[in-house]
Formats: structure tokens, sequence, C-alpha cells
């Protein structure tokens, strides 16, 4: 039997090395179209690997996809967040576990994941093919699979793994749809908000670590941290509502108001009465000056100067029109969104083959394709929480391959676990990359050039001796 994977990422080598390890006298083929393969897991996790999610809980997991979470429980029973540890623990492939429950290798090196990889698939002689982009696909009578590339090959198989990932652009499913399935059209699932002319101007860069995100109109709502960016909002609670927003923002052609509760841990009438009491509790004090529940003082005089407090007001002056009207910028701070920002280079999207038409016991489509990352109709929450299903269930006849899910990132790779619950919070990621040896090097090389330049400048005043040496000696005090 010849058994073809399309798509060349983690996805895709996993269903290929799980095919060929336990059916050793079935030929697989991997097929990739560019000259390039595992390309995203070698950027994953700040160049580190995000490889898999600390939550062992699978009524927990299925909760991190906005779509498809039902269709998923019987999956993620045949193979779990554990499973995925130990496929690698059994390869010499340690991993470990973050503060944040994100899952790395012990070498903080995703090319460990990519070497790991590479090995089994050579080990059980999987055939890689690069430079092969599928142009069409057709079903021959015997029940066989002809694939025809762009550049004029053909070749038949038994059986057709689908790893290419999501993709924002419809036609691109356009080979699927021709064997028949229907496609539900691919839209935006993790993006941020552009909110032009917000009233937050000024304070990009400040985070709130708990903050609520819901949408007027609808039901939908997130909890999480918020980053105030140039051009909008981002952060986890903010990527977490757009992916299960993605198509009720569609609908909307973003266009909405978004509300934010600063202060999630407190209802509306508790954050009153709180407020209500600093005038008395600190009569004396600037209300803008207010250290208030560990937010940020700049957002906090912020919220002040929207509430019509002036910066120098005290909070025994400040009236109960002011103090209603600042109670409102903590539990219903409004803001309008007038678009969205792809996060990341990353495009995810929510669409695809319908799932309907797919078996969740076997993963095989009405039409006999199996699937794997963002094929089918469902999507999570990040970047890369994805599971990676092939890990050898029975296909029809003799062995169900089981290639699973969408890795909401067109490819980003299933590492067959699945791939962090908790969205790439950009501030976190800033963190992982700082002591990259790219980050170290343009550190020193910044600061060798810096004062090699301030060095040469002071030996070339045309000043006296001594003012050389006054400058000097302050130079060195710098560094």
């Amino acid at each position: 039997m010849n058994i073809a994977v399309i798509g060349g990422g983690a996805a895709g080598f996993f269903a290929a090395i799980n095919c060929a390890e336990k059916y050793p006298r079935h030929a697989v083929f991997l097929f990739e179209k560019s000259n390039k393969i595992l390309s995203k897991v070698r950027i994953s996790g700040g160049g580190r690997c995000n490889v898999t999610h600390a939550c062992f809980d699978n009524a927990r997991l299925i909760e991190y996809y906005p779509r498809g979470k039902k269709e998923l429980r019987n999956a993620f029973s045949r193979f779990s967040t554990l499973d995925t540890v130990q496929w690698f623990e059994l390869r010499s492939v340690k991993l470990k576990t973050e503060g944040d429950s994100r899952m790395f290798p012990t070498t903080d090196n995703s090319e460990t994941i990519i070497n790991c990889l590479l090995i089994e698939a050579e080990k059980f002689n999987v055939k890689i093919k690069m430079n092969h982009a599928l142009q069409k696909v057709l079903k021959l009578s015997t029940g066989k699979f002809e694939l025809q590339f762009q550049h004029g090959e053909k070749f038949t198989f038994d059986k057709i793994i689908i790893t290419t990932g999501g993709s924002a652009n419809i036609n691109s499913y356009n080979w699927i749809s021709e064997l028949g399935h229907t496609i539900n059209p691919p839209v935006p699932s993790l993006f941020t908000f552009n909110i032009p002319g917000s009233p937050l101007k000024g304070l990009e860069g400040i985070s709130s670590q708990s903050a609520t995100v819901s949408l007027e109109g609808s039901k939908l709502e997130s909890t999480g941290p918020i980053l105030i960016t140039h051009w909008g909002i981002s952060g986890p609670a903010v990527l977490r509502l757009s992916a299960f927003a993605a198509r009720w923002l569609f609908d909307k052609n973003y266009l909405a108001t978004c509300y934010i509760n600063w202060f999630p841990e407190m209802n509306e009438e508790m954050t009153r009465t709180e407020i209500f009491s600093l005038k008395e509790n600190y009569s004396n004090k600037k209300m803008s000056g207010i250290s208030f529940h560990g937010l940020s003082s700049r957002l906090w005089q912020r919220l002040c100067l929207l509430s019509g407090i002036e910066a120098e007001e005290k909070c025994s002056e400040v009236n109960k029109i002011k103090l209603n009207k600042l109670v409102q910028q903590c539990c219903r701070f409004a803001l309008q969104i007038k678009g969205k920002t792809t996060f990341k280079e990353e495009f995810v999207t929510c669409g695809g083959i319908n799932l309907k038409e797919v078996n969740m016991q076997t993963m095989e489509s009405q039409i006999g394709l199996y699937g794997a990352s963002g094929d089918a109709r469902k999507d999570t929450i990040s970047l890369i929480f994805h599971i990676l299903y092939s890990a050898g269930q029975p296909y029809p006849d003799e062995a169900q391959i089981l290639s699973q899910l969408d890795e909401l990132n067109k490819d980003f790779g299933t590492y067959e676990a699945t791939l962090e619950p908790f969205v790439f919070d950009k501030m976190q990621q800033m963190a992982n990359q700082r002591d990259s040896n790219a980050w170290i090097f343009q550190t020193w090389a910044s600061f060798v050039l810096s004062v090699g330049m301030t060095t040469t400048g002071v030996i070339y005043l045309p000043v006296d001796l001594w003012v050389k040496g006054f400058v000097g000696m302050g130079l060195g005090f710098s560094i």
C-alpha cells in the first residue's frame, strides 16, 4: 500500500513517521511544495519550540477550542498531551514545563525537535519530496488517488493524509472541493483589535495582568492579560476573544464596540463602593496618584482624566458625577473596533472541510481522505495549540490513521500534542527571545559602538586636556 502525506510541517512528519513505523511494508511519501521542511517548527517559541501545554485533563483541553470541541472528545481520548510527552521521551527528547505550563525541550532549542522528527523519518524510510506543489487530485475507479503536481509528475496512492494547514484563501481548497467536499469559507481567527483614535493612545506597552473584554451585542467575553499597542489592544484576552468571535466579527466587517472591565475580580457595585471610599480614606491625596488594585499608574491616571478628574484634584474634591464616570471607565471602558491586525506573521483561520463530512472515529472523510492540522473546520485559541493525531490508530481496512488538529496557523505544525492553550503573549514572547544569541550580539555590538564613538568624540573635542579628562571620567562613571 502507498500512502501520501501532503505537507512538510510537524503534522505531516508526525503522520508519516507513525504510518511508516506501524506499517513498515507500506511505502510512505511526504510531499512539501517548498524547498524547506519544518520551517514553522524552527521559529516557534522564539526558536525554542513550544511542543505542548501541560494540560492533561481532556475535558479541560477541549474548552480551548472555539469550534469542534465535541468532535474532539474521542480523538483526545486516543492520543493526549501525556501521549505526546511520552512519545518524545521514548526518543530521548525530554520536555520541561515552565511557569505558564508551556512545555519546551530541555535544550531550549527547536532543532532538538526537528532533528528528532528527521531522524525518525529516516529511520522508518519516509520518502521526502520537496518542491512538489500539488495541483490536482483525482479519485480513480479503483478507489485509489492520482496526485498531479505542478511540474508534471503524477503518482498513485491508496491513502492520502492532508497536513497542509489552514489557509485564508478559499482557492487553496479547490482541489479538495473538486473531489466533492464542502468547504466552509475560511475567515481570520486570531488577531488583535484596531482602535483608531483610541483614548488609550500614548500608553503603548502598558499591560493589565487580568481584565475582561466583551463585545456589545453578543454574549462573548474573555478574561486574561491585555496589552495596549500602537494600533489598539492585544494580549491573550483579546486573541482568545478574536478566536471565539471569529465569524461574528467577520459578519460585522470588524466594526464593533468592545468593553473592558479592568477589575474582573469585582462586580460593578463592589468597584463603586471601593472608588467612593477613596474620597474619605485618601481625602488629601490626589485621585490620579492613588494606587488602585495594582493597575498601572499611567493607566489609572488616564481613566481619571477621561472621567473629568483633573491631575491635581484631591480625592475629597471629586464630586459624585466624576466618581460615577470613573466607575464606568473601570467596569465598562468602551473602545470602537475598526479593523483587525494579524497576530505576528502567521494568519490563523477558522474554516475548511465541513466536519459533518468527517468520521471523527477514524478521521476519514466521506471521500476517503485523512486530515491533520488546519484542514478541517476547527481551531484553537492559540497559534500552536495543536494535536497531532497520526499516532497510529487503525485506518479502514488496516489502519485508521488519525492525524489531528488545527494548528491555527496555516501549518504551524501539530506536534501531536495540544500545543499551548494560552496564546503567545507578546510580552512573554519578547522575554523568551531576549537572551537569544542575536539579542546578546546586538546588545554588545550597540554598547561597544556607542562607547567607542563617544570616546572618539571626547578625544577630538577642541578643548583643553583637563576638560577632556573631566568628560572622560564622566563617561567612565556612566559605563
